[in-house]
């Protein structure tokens, strides 16, 4: 089991950068193995991932998870049902310079394997990053 965190600093407001993150249809442009990611019913996201296993040919799967709002503008959280009890947290909170943001998230799940977790979590940082400042040219 374990808990994962990290942050980083993004190059836009803290508003925008909570609504961007907010839109669950932005989850493929920063998660690169996300094709599509739906909101519906509530809370629910139906999500379609490419995957590459070690023990199968490559293919598309879909899945369900969940997100919700803690404090409007800067708390969401969010999971996955399954063995993995994986959710997690993210906040945003002014950056150090005006016009910047940080962007931190909390990570919870069974998966062991540390060095990946955190390698997965930094690409997702670096992703929201690019892709949001990429939003805001």
């Amino acid at each position: 089991m374990g808990d994962y965190d990290n942050a980083i600093t993004v190059n836009v407001p803290p508003g925008r950068l909570f609504d961007y993150l907010a839109d669950v249809e932005h989850l493929p442009a920063y998660l690169p193995r996300l094709r599509t990611a739906h909101l519906h019913d509530g809370d629910r996201v139906t999500v379609t991932a490419h995957i590459e296993p070690p023990d199968a040919p490559e293919q598309d799967v879909t899945g369900e998870a969940w997100i919700r709002v803690l404090e409007h503008g800067t708390t969401l959280e969010w999971g996955a049902p399954g063995p993995s009890d994986y959710h997690g947290r993210l906040r945003v909170t002014a950056g150090d310079a005006p016009g910047t943001s940080r962007l931190t998230v909390e990570l919870h799940t069974r998966q062991t394997e540390g060095r990946q977790v955190d390698e997965g979590l930094r690409e997702a940082l670096h992703g929201i990053k690019k892709a949001v400042e990429g939003a805001e040219a």
